[in-house]
């Protein structure tokens, strides 16, 4: 499964690149095999996390996913994610697409809408309008959405990791249905790519879908 989308005009001298979907469709894996593909090919590229990637995100991620001696509620911990969010725009983000550079994300801001407003039961415009206010507007230049079956996720994942992760299987089939339709609820340029096959298959697709979004030369 393929989803292509029209990249409009950037807005910046760089890129910005995010890599989202339910876990255990190799998103992380993918997204820093996409930062040294692009390093191969002489681009400056910016490799973070979402939450985390400064100080202050990180150890936003640790209460949000990790510390069971805080319980936020569903609004509470959309907040924090944005709170998060926000550090890293400002401190990483900004600075490095107007420096011309390639940003690579683990999730944005897509994710908040999926996790805490499609499966969640917050609003998710509600979330979208909190997200342009912690953002100031920026979304990705182009988001990989990585679509994987909860059958072959639960078997490349294992026991949960963390605290989203033990929710029921309710939720992230709700998860999986809102990344699903991220191009009906989410304003940046989205391709969905099915997370299923091999790895190397999956990687050669995340490369014509990068190559065709930054204008690169296919031949080789």
């Amino acid at each position: 499964m393929t989803t292509h989308a029209t990249n409009p005009p950037r807005p910046h001298s760089g890129f910005f690149l995010a890599f989202e979907g339910p876990d255990g469709g190799g998103k992380s894996t993918q997204a820093a095999r996409a930062v040294e593909w692009l390093r191969g090919l002489g681009f400056d590229v910016v490799a973070c996390r979402d939450p985390g990637g400064t100080a202050l995100g990180e150890r936003l991620r640790a209460v949000i996913l990790s510390d069971e001696s805080v319980h936020p509620s569903m609004r509470a911990e959309m907040l924090l994610y944005m709170a998060s969010r926000a550090q890293l725009v400002d401190e990483v983000v900004r600075p490095a697409l107007a420096a011309g550079r390639i940003v690579v994300t683990d999730r944005f801001l897509l994710s908040n809408i999926v996790y805490q407003g499609v499966a969640g039961g917050l609003d998710a415009a509600a979330i979208a309008a909190v997200g342009a206010a912690a953002t100031d507007g920026l979304l990705p230049d182009l988001t990989l959405v990585l679509d994987v079956a909860p059958d072959v996720a639960r078997e490349r994942t294992g026991p949960a990791r963390d605290r989203i992760e033990r929710r029921p299987a309710e939720y992230q089939a709700k998860v999986r249905a809102g990344f699903l339709n991220a191009a009906g609820i989410y304003g940046g340029p989205v391709v969905t790519l099915d997370a299923g096959a091999g790895p190397d298959e999956v990687f050669a697709r995340i490369q014509q879908e990068v190559g065709r979004a930054l204008a690169l030369d296919p031949r080789p």
